[in-house]
């Protein structure tokens, strides 16, 4: 492709020099250019990509777009051959020409997104093997990892860039997939780094406190999930998956009004679930539909996956699935890494030990309660362990506190990923919410000791809640990351449980 094609399909406000010349890549990292690439100059949250032009160019970019009128006009007159092109809104034009470079592969594909505080990782895992079951080929793109029909990649943001997304979705076209399913993070619409994604099905979970370290408000929160069914820089969503028994279903659905609209729930919606029963390993309920009544059964544990399978199957209807499809795949699903994992050799102790991503107080108060449901018949106690992230919303971090001392016979308040920040700062603001209640508690810093700790106070019966950072595998302090993987952890304070039952 010459560069005169590739910007072609970019709203540019002016261009120089030559526009004959071959382009083979899009970058917006000046690090991750190759000969002949195009870099895409734009500002950032944290940094300012034009501040890395000349090492674009040292490194063999081809041509430059940037969104920077000074920039423009100074590379223009020190370098009047170089290929350059200056535009209005830099993700937007790294979305367009990067679609332009890809051969515009998200238009082979329908995509399906899922947005919301809670369940978007479970919700887009269930409707991938829902469509896999089916016998679609899908790409994946979200939190834990990337799918490429059967091809698996580490995912390093929940939602990437534009250029990462398409990148992907190109690998999807070349390998026969016809079906995309990802995660859309506040973060990321606010961004506009999902600008241009032609989204056929948009799905909603539910909306609680989180990120307001970044949206400031629940209301601008709110807004961003918001734009998904608005439609980003095209067309709004064909159809609209929304939770009817969240607050804010109410917004959601009026940002929706060019979609046809399904609702879901418990308490209301056109697909509810009825006649409930919940063990470990074994959720069943009445699936009640607008075409009939049809019995559902999932190896998945807990009423959050009641929402996280109505949310998946009524979007496995909208992509094309029959009733028939979709209970069967809902049988058969696997579970989600480090969305109430079940540690290998737990129940073996008599015990159970769960890690999963609850970060949220609503999260929490949710894993909380289903760990309360599944030994309550035994009476075994409920054992919490959970800290908070650094760098992010503090006001959370009291809230944390009393959602997990409310309701757990024990606490551990521990480290999750301090950042910046000093881990014990962290951990005294969680305590404020705490001490509110009469719950007994253990502080530990060390959250591989705090781990230990929280194994070796289970008795017969009980359940060990690990919480926080679910299928993480790093810990990340103010000097780097670590590795760290609280099922790896847990799964070796178990064995030398085992081991020393047998000495």
């Amino acid at each position: 492709m010459e560069w005169g094609e590739a910007i072609s399909a970019v709203n540019v406000l002016e261009s120089s020099g030559r526009r004959d010349i071959p382009v083979r890549g899009v970058q917006y990292d000046s690090r991750r250019v190759t000969a002949g690439d195009i870099f895409v100059a734009m500002r950032g949250e944290t940094s300012d990509g034009n501040n890395f032009i000349a090492a674009a160019i040292a490194k063999g970019a081809a041509a430059i777009l940037t969104d920077s009128a000074e920039t423009f006009d100074e590379l223009k007159r020190k370098q009047p051959e170089l290929a350059l092109a200056h535009v209005s809104h830099g993700r937007r034009a790294l979305a367009e020409i990067s679609s332009a470079v890809f051969n515009k592969p998200e238009q082979a594909l329908k995509l399906s997104a899922v947005t919301g505080t809670n369940g978007k990782t479970t919700t887009a895992f269930l409707l991938e093997q829902m469509l896999r079951s089916a016998g679609r080929k899908c790409v994946l793109l979200g939190t834990i990892e990337t799918h490429i029909g059967d091809e698996v990649r580490a995912s390093e943001h929940t939602t990437p860039e534009s250029r990462d997304i398409l990148a992907v979705f190109a690998d999807g076209v070349r390998a026969g997939c016809t079906e995309a399913v990802m995660e859309m993070s506040s973060h990321a619409l606010e961004q506009e780094r999902v600008w241009g994604m032609p989204v056929d099905v948009a799905i909603f979970t539910n909306l609680t406190q989180d990120h307001l370290d970044y949206h400031i408000t629940m209301e601008r929160y709110a807004a961003a999930k918001a734009r998904l069914f608005a439609g980003m820089g095209g067309p709004a969503p064909r159809i609209a998956i929304i939770n009817a028994d969240d607050p804010a279903s109410t917004q959601m659905i009026e940002a929706a009004a060019s979609c046809t609209i399904t609702t879901y729930g418990i308490e209301a919606g056109q697909w509810r679930a009825t006649n409930i029963t919940l063990q470990a390993g074994d959720t069943r309920f009445t699936l009640q539909t607008p075409i009939g009544e049809h019995a559902m059964q999932s190896p998945l544990t807990g009423r959050v996956n009641v929402y996280n399978l109505l949310a998946a199957s009524s979007a496995a209807f909208a992509r094309g699935l029959s009733m028939d499809e979709i209970t069967h795949a809902a049988a058969t699903m696997r579970q989600v890494p480090g969305r109430f994992e079940v540690v290998p050799g737990s129940r073996e102790a008599g015990f159970t030990v769960v890690v999963d991503y609850a970060h949220t107080d609503d999260a929490l108060a949710n894993l909380i309660a289903l760990g309360r449901d599944l030994v309550g018949p035994h009476g075994g106690q409920v054992i919490t362990l959970f800290g908070c992230g650094g760098d992010r919303d503090k006001s959370k971090r009291p809230k944390m506190g009393r959602a997990a001392g409310g309701a757990s016979d024990l606490v551990i308040v521990t480290s999750d990923n301090p950042r910046s920040e000093d881990p014990m700062q962290i951990i005294d603001e969680v305590m404020l919410g705490v001490r509110e209640t009469d719950v007994t508690f253990i502080v530990e810093e060390d959250r591989r000791a705090a781990i230990e700790i929280a194994i070796r106070s289970a008795k017969p019966g009980d359940i060990v809640l690990l919480a926080g950072k679910g299928h993480e595998k790093i810990q990340i302090f103010a000097d780097g990351a670590v590795p760290f993987d609280d099922v790896e952890e847990a799964a070796r304070v178990l064995r030398e449980l085992r081991s020393g039952a047998t000495e």
